[in-house]
């Protein structure tokens, strides 16, 4: 096992020392190389914001660099190599901060928020920023021309375009935003906010920040894909872009409830719906850390107790999200078909390719998604290979169901409490149910077997 510590600077002239912990591979990330702009996504986003006339607060770019650094840990840590159960990682970030005393105290909220998020184990420290970095705000700013009255994340999935298609549709002016790294999310965004603006009339108020980390950034010597830790960068940069609109702000987080309750699929596979991205008890945790930091932003998934299937058939603009939704992404990777000799595009059989299929043909009757394995029951798939594993773990877990309809008033807690929703107990109950019987729909008469 390797104990990691990530070590955020601030300039060329930030070489504090850092009481990292004896025996950890420690690793620098320079955030500020040259001239004084961040590098890695954040001086893009603010940039960004600038440009239409926003400036975010010290705080506000103290938590981006926070989860630049998680997210620096998360993809440049390997499981494998540096886990002694080859899962659980020892990570330690050691960040510079406006504010030392406000950011020490929520040290125990921030470890136990990601403790959750990612089945690692976190230590954090926080120290001044060096002499010279005390503001990172951009100078200048132009006008605002118009406002925002909310904000919501737009990843280029199915349900963040109903979430922003709803929004625009009730009257709402949201600013989306919008996290990428690889140019296959890039474009679908830019493809979806287009949809958008020209449905409504009007460019929709969209920023984007590539925010990531080659390797030749992060020197761990190693490269992690499981990206348990995503959502925290997701909702910092929200977080960010609302501490620059100086008003109590909502920030929209369209994600069904099926995925968000993330109930794993059978006992021995944890993989499949174990990330916890927008878990009820990870957001409200989130929005823990908000209140203390005095940013003024709620984060809020009024699809927390609908079925994807549910969002498609609830949108209020239903020929236009029959017409754009295949322009979406929901793959978990669809870069990966390059390795089958194809272009990218959704691969049709991993978990969010699975339950997207349902919730189309639940809305619409039928699927026009452009899938690599197009036809589920032209042929049996093997379940020991990647075209069969997904489905064949659905089958199990609504076999399981079938079997004992009332084990669902249990199993919704396994990925983790939801003591902070007494009250929504049998609405998430009854969003499990139903998004299982969603994906059951499409998956009878699909064989799988070993082979």
């Amino acid at each position: 096992m390797t104990q990691h510590a990530i070590i955020g600077r601030l300039g060329l002239g930030d070489t504090a020392a850092v009481a990292a912990t004896p025996g950890s591979h420690a690793t620098e990330v320079q955030f500020i190389p040259g001239a004084n702009k961040l590098d890695f996504g954040l001086g893009q986003i603010l940039d960004h914001l600038a440009r239409l006339g926003f400036v975010a607060n010290e705080v506000g770019i103290d938590l981006a660099i926070l989860a630049a650094l998680v997210t620096a840990a998360d993809t440049r840590v390997n499981r494998q190599h540096s886990a002694i159960d080859r899962w659980t990682r020892q990570l330690s970030l050691h960040i510079p901060v406006s504010d030392p005393a406000l950011w020490s105290a929520q040290t125990v909220l921030l470890q136990h928020m990601l403790n959750f998020l990612t089945g690692d184990r976190w230590t954090l420290s926080f120290r001044a920023r060096p002499q010279g970095q005390a503001s990172l705000r951009p100078k200048t700013a132009r006008l605002a021309v118009r406002i925002p009255d909310c904000i919501c994340l737009f990843s280029g999935g199915l349900d963040s375009f109903i979430g922003a298609t709803d929004l625009l549709g009730g009257g709402k002016t949201p600013l989306l935003i919008s996290h990428y790294w690889d140019g296959i999310t890039s474009d679908t965004q830019n493809v979806c906010a287009k949809h958008l603006s020209k449905e409504y009339g009007k460019p929709v108020l969209h920023v984007r920040a590539r925010v990531g980390f080659e390797k030749a950034k992060v020197k761990t010597g190693e490269t992690e894909n499981s990206l348990r830790g995503r959502s925290f960068m997701f909702f910092a940069l929200a977080a960010l872009a609302a501490s620059s609109l100086a008003k109590p702000t909502v920030i929209y987080v369209p994600e069904n409830g099926l995925i968000s309750l993330n109930v794993p699929l059978d006992p021995l596979r944890l993989g499949a719906l174990s990330t916890r991205t927008t878990h009820p008890f990870y957001m409200t945790r989130f929005n823990e850390l908000l209140r203390e930091l005095g940013v003024p932003a709620t984060l809020h998934n009024p699809y927390r107790h609908m079925t994807k299937g549910e969002m498609v058939v609830a949108c209020v603009k239903q020929p236009f999200l029959q017409k754009h939704a295949p322009a979406t992404m929901s793959c978990a990777s669809p870069a990966k078909i390059r390795w089958l000799s194809d272009t990218p595009k959704h691969c049709g059989h991993c978990v969010p390719c699975l339950i997207r299929r349902a919730a189309l043909v639940r809305g619409f009757g039928a699927d026009n998604t452009d899938y690599y394995l197009a036809d589920l029951k032209k042929k049996p798939l093997n379940c020991r290979k990647a075209e069969g594993e997904h489905v064949r773990a659905f089958q199990h877990a609504i076999s399981r169901l079938k079997k004992k309809p009332n084990s669902a008033r249990y199993i919704i807690h396994q990925p983790g409490p939801l003591t902070d929703c007494l009250a929504d107990w049998p609405k998430y109950e009854a969003v499990y149910v139903n998004g299982m019987g969603e994906v059951d729909a499409i998956l009878t008469g699909v064989v799988t077997k070993p082979s």
